[in-house]
């Protein structure tokens, strides 16, 4: 494809294009359009036919890169939360963005990208204006380099750093130039009721990760114990974005696809399969590099991220697990059409690092409004499942027969029993389970705790009383340190989650493979991969001569039989107008059926891209469209191979 045709890119053009052939549309548009209508519907996208057919394949390809080749258990956990899961996880307090009111207008924007737009159009204005653009405004040198370091390293800001950036900088509403309000958090969760007490709250989950902890013994024991092992959910999720914009970068409803890769943490999380991506380089953006106020990407093997490289040293990705999947995240993007020249890692500030994790890289597609994150690869500790354990009484951990028995120092929690069941009867047996379920570090602290005040309080399963918790006295309960050899050692997992946003990953992966015909801004093209176009072959007869359409029909089902996606066009419009309707929705195959076709048998098969054609038999032809479909070939092997048709350009 022609660069200039790609780097005139135009988004007006582009997403008139995505919105005319049907990829998407506002949902309740008609009732957005109508009259008085109140509500709102901001966020909410449905998704047309070759939206959907490139979604499918999008995640049919994820399956099988990562499910399939990486031995993944999947599962299907419900969307309808119980508000006591995401309290014990950390949402409830603390899954929220900071937003700043706009009391003129009555508006809400999410301060971070307030800033960040602000601050982007000041520093677009300075550069027009040093270029001699006289309506623009030139700011001071060290003005420009405090916006561009700030930018750098936005995601490090907390709301009280926003607001004082606001005060500073005089950041006002782009709508009106109206003062805001200082920054105030607001969650992110839907929240609603079960039932028709409202008395059982629920949220409609923001990732599908919890369903996969809170299963994870089921799987564990459907692994039959085996470690290290994966899960993965596929599904919707839900957030109440404080003021959605940008199509479907930032939505209330999206397809999510998480993977959660269970580890033990005294393995340093090695990765098995480390060595067959370690020599793989992935262009990173590190913490120190963005705490220096520079955006600079750094060509890197994975090998020397993880372990340190020949110069240095220093180590950048925390653990070969880690590391593994950011390279086969990376292999992925490429494999569904992200051009590799505008994809970056960039690890997470410490500020902007989720609650649950230790250390976080997102794989960021740049796109037209900027570097979107796409894919986080988060390393959550054993966060989740600790919380859960602890909370629940349910042992969320491994079990391992020791290789040598060894001696070791251990709290042990011992229940007067003779004093226990006449004083709780039938909450006994649950009180006692709890207690021994209770870990080391629980344990250790509980003993300070009851040498302090004689009395501890225990959480439990629901007892008779209604209460969650016991409080047990010194006269019931004592916890104190003993000697015990183990022969098994119990650990609780560690997890490395590489989280995929599939809305953001489609609509930057679209803007990546959009480009138009070099002659004609109008004829646009989206060099979508085989792999994931929505449609494989276009067929067309070359008119609507009845001899013509039973070979269409013949053909269209013989691709069916080989589970080849195809759409028969046997409209009345040129046949050049045909293929540039199918250049939109990025079909990268067609098949022209004319009068020769009828004679002798032999089809024309054209490639999208370079518009160049040739002509065979038709077993020849189908023989070449799934060599090409599964990867055997390439075009240009084909076009080597089948003779080049050399008759009338039926582009024209």
């Amino acid at each position: 494809m022609d660069a200039t045709a790609k780097s005139g890119f135009s988004r007006p053009q582009f997403e008139s294009l995505l919105k005319r052939r049907f990829f998407f549309t506002e949902s309740f548009e008609i009732y957005r359009t109508a009259p008085n209508f109140q509500g709102d519907n901001r966020g909410l996208y449905d998704y047309g036919p070759p939206g959907c057919a490139l979604q499918a394949n999008i995640v049919s390809e994820w399956r099988s890169h990562f499910v399939i080749e990486e031995n993944i258990m999947e599962l299907d956990c419900t969307a309808i939360t119980p508000a006591d899961v995401l309290k014990t996880s950390g949402h409830v307090e603390k899954f929220a963005d900071y937003m700043c009111r706009d009391p003129a207008k009555g508006e809400y924007l999410r301060a971070d990208h307030l800033v960040k737009g602000v601050l982007e159009t000041r520093l677009e204005g300075h550069a027009k204006a040093v270029a001699g653009q006289a309506k623009f405004t030139k700011l001071d040198s060290a003005v420009a380099q405090d916006f561009e370091s700030i930018l750098a390293q936005l995601d490090n800001y907390g709301g009280p750093e926003l607001g004082e950036l606001i005060e500073k900088y005089d950041i006002r509403n782009p709508n009106g130039n109206g003062k805001v309000l200082p920054p105030v958090p607001f969650n992110l969760m839907f929240q609603s009721t079960i039932g028709p007490s409202a008395a059982a709250p629920i949220y409609l989950r923001p990732e599908t990760a919890q369903g996969q902890f809170l299963n994870f013994q089921k799987l564990l024991e459907f692994r039959r114990g085996a470690m290290p092992f994966a899960s993965a959910c596929i599904g919707k999720s839900y957030r109440n974005e404080i003021s959605p914009r940008s199509g479907l970068l930032r939505v209330r409803e999206f397809l999510m696809a998480e993977i959660e890769h269970f580890v033990d943490p005294d393995t340093s999380k090695s990765h098995e399969r480390f060595g067959e991506v370690a020599d793989v380089q992935l262009p990173l953006l590190d913490r120190g590099t963005q705490l220096a106020g520079r955006t600079d990407v750094r060509l890197l093997s994975i090998g020397e991220a993880v372990h340190g490289d020949s110069k240095t040293g220093k180590s950048l990705v925390d653990n070969e697990t880690l590391g593994y999947f950011l390279v086969r995240i990376y292999l992925y993007l490429l494999k569904i059409g992200a051009d590799p020249a505008r994809v970056r890692f960039r690890q997470h500030l410490d500020n902007e690092m989720a609650h649950y994790a230790s250390d976080c890289w997102d794989a960021e597609l740049l796109t037209s409004y900027g570097w979107i994150e796409c894919v986080g690869c988060a390393d959550r500790s054993a966060y989740d499942l600790t919380v859960h354990a602890k909370h629940t009484g349910s042992p969320l951990n491994v079990e391992v027969t020791r290789p040598v028995p060894v001696e070791v120092d251990a709290w042990q929690a011992v229940l007067d029993k003779k004093v226990l069941g006449p004083r709780f009867k039938k909450d006994a047996k649950k009180i006692e389970a709890s207690v021994a379920a209770l870990d080391q570090s629980t344990l250790a602290s509980l003993a300070d705790e009851l040498a302090q005040k004689a009395v501890i309080t225990v959480p439990t399963e629901p007892l008779a009383t209604g209460a969650s918790s016991v409080e047990l006295s010194a006269d019931i309960c004592t916890i104190e340190k003993v000697k015990r050899v183990e022969h098994t050692r119990k650990y609780t997992p560690n997890v490395i989650e590489p989280s995929f946003g599939i809305g953001r990953i489609l609509y930057s992966v679209l803007e990546h493979v959009y480009w138009h015909r070099p002659d004609d801004v109008a004829r646009g093209v989206l060099s979508l991969p085989i792999l994931v176009a929505p449609t494989k072959v276009l067929i067309a007869p070359l008119s609507n001569n009845a001899t013509l359409q039973p070979i269409a029909k013949k053909l269209a089902a013989r691709l069916r039989r080989l589970r080849i996606a195809n759409d028969v066009d046997s409209s009345s419009t040129s046949i050049g107008k045909r293929y540039a309707r199918n250049d939109e929705l990025g079909t990268p195959l067609g098949v022209t059926i004319d009068f020769d076709t009828v004679q002798n048998g032999s089809l024309t098969l054209r490639e999208r891209d370079s518009m160049a054609q040739v002509r065979a038999s038709e077993d020849e032809i189908i023989e070449a469209i799934c060599s090409l479909v599964e990867g055997r070939e390439s075009w240009a092997d084909v076009y080597k191979r089948l003779p080049p048709f050399t008759g009338q350009n039926q582009d024209e």
